[in-house]
């Protein structure tokens, strides 16, 4: 695709779909080369009213609407990541007005070589990690995506140069509208049940995440998890044509007997035969160890940083907020906020293999689904007790009741009426030595 319509040389009209961060960091970059821009959004003026306040009168604003005019006008339409496929925009599509999305567009101006990460659980502290690893180098970098600052952002910055480098958390709907985007290396975490409001079903939002990977080829490298199956059926077709690393935080051999790239061993981790102590770690959990190892390989399995700059940043590393961060210790306990984890599958990924007894705070917002794969992971990774709160308080006790298993000493629950009676009762169920977690 080309962007020359954002060049400087015309009059070129770029319509922008959505008013959030990205589309107004889009809009000022297309602004700023000579387009002629007008931003939709089907919100209001008054509810936009800091959106206008940040870019004025300079672009044309179409508010609490979506004119088909606009849409078959324009030269060129960037859609926002949050912008399903609307009938204007469909219209739009048939007739052949082109339609591309803020990654791909930046991504067309950037030179330095990127790195990409997608999936479902993990992708901002495997992004941040990354980045931490990019920075030892001393070269310019940049580090965004879905994990916060636009990708266009970066454009005109050293770190968009050859002489930078650029490291993208990537969302399924940022993927959507990916043609070209080319990644020196790309993490491909895991897959598990989410945003079916949008897609089809998983393998449809699988789909979307792939397409991170239509343009690896050659010494590319493709950071395949070995223990997810839709990943790892797709790294095994990536094989024919690109460079193809694999790592599990449970296993040294793939399921075909090969040796997995990245594993844990003992007090170690092992990445592309490079051992890297766990104990200098900040980060807990088995999931953690599986994101450390993915960023290994992302960063040496093309030998973007040292040996040395890779463990530094490792060490270095502190957990992102909200991700199993560490917020507090006192009286032999410690505090972890982990409200990052908004379903099952992520509060289960951050149960196992906790270092210690811990007592687990759970509840908020039910999205529906089976809450017996969080009740076996608080069983198999000694929770000593768990208080409930919100409305999936009662699903989550009935879910409890119901995998009663003898095997197991019965789990102690425990109902709260608030976040502070929730803390309250948690360090009243704990023993010195436990961690209390939040996982919402």
């Amino acid at each position: 695709m080309d962007y020359d319509i954002v060049a400087g040389v015309g009059p070129n009209k770029v319509l922008v779909v959505g008013a959030g961060k990205t589309g107004l960091a889009v809009a000022r970059f297309c602004m700023e080369r000579g387009a002629q821009v007008t931003v939709t959004d089907s919100r209001t003026g008054a509810e936009l009213h800091a959106a206008r306040a940040e870019l004025g009168e300079r672009v044309t604003w179409e508010l609490g609407r979506h004119m088909q005019s606009s849409f078959l006008g324009a030269d060129l339409i960037v859609v926002s990541p949050g912008v399903p496929e609307i009938e204007p925009l469909a219209v739009a599509r048939k007739k052949g007005v082109r339609v591309t999305g803020e990654i791909e567009l930046a991504a067309s101006f950037i030179q330095a070589p990127l790195v990409g990460v997608t999936g479902t659980n993990g992708k901002s502290t495997v992004t941040a990690l990354a980045g931490e690893m990019a920075r030892r180098t001393g070269k310019p970098t940049f580090v965004g995506g879905n994990l916060g600052t636009p990708l266009i952002t970066a454009v005109g910055t050293p770190a968009a140069t050859l002489a930078g480098l650029v490291v993208v958390e990537l969302s399924s709907f940022q993927l959507e509208t990916a043609e070209k985007l080319h990644p020196r290396a790309a993490a491909f975490l895991n897959l598990t049940p989410d945003h079916l409001d949008r897609y089809a079903g998983v393998a449809a939002y699988g789909a979307a995440k792939l397409k991170l990977a239509a343009n690896l080829a050659g010494d590319d490298v493709a950071v395949v998890n070995a223990d997810d199956p839709f990943f790892w059926a797709a790294g095994e077709r990536l094989r024919k044509r690109t460079r193809v690393r694999t790592f599990s935080a449970g296993r040294a051999r793939d399921d075909n007997g090969r040796a997995i790239d990245g594993f844990v061993d003992g007090a170690g981790l092992v990445a592309l035969g490079e051992r890297y102590p766990a104990g200098e770690l900040q980060l807990v959990g088995r999931h953690n160890l599986g994101n450390a190892l993915a960023a290994l390989l992302l960063m040496r399995g093309n030998e973007l940083v040292s040996y040395d700059q890779a463990r530094a940043a490792l060490a270095a590393f502190r957990p992102l907020p909200h991700r199993m961060q560490l917020v507090g210790e006192r009286r032999g306990l410690r505090f972890y906020d982990d409200s990052k984890a908004t379903n099952v599958d992520s509060v289960v990924a951050g149960l196992d293999g906790f270092p210690t007894p811990l007592v687990l705070i759970a509840g908020g917002r039910d999205k529906g689904g089976s809450y017996a794969p969080m009740v076996r992971a608080m069983r198999d990774n000694r929770c000593r007790a768990v208080v409930l709160i919100g409305e999936a308080a009662d699903q989550i006790d009935a879910a409890i009741r119901e995998a009663d298993d003898p095997a197991y000493d019965p789990l102690v629950v425990v109902r709260a009426a608030s976040m502070a009676d929730a803390v309250a009762r948690a360090v009243a169920a704990a023993q010195p030595g436990d961690a209390v977690v939040l996982s919402p």
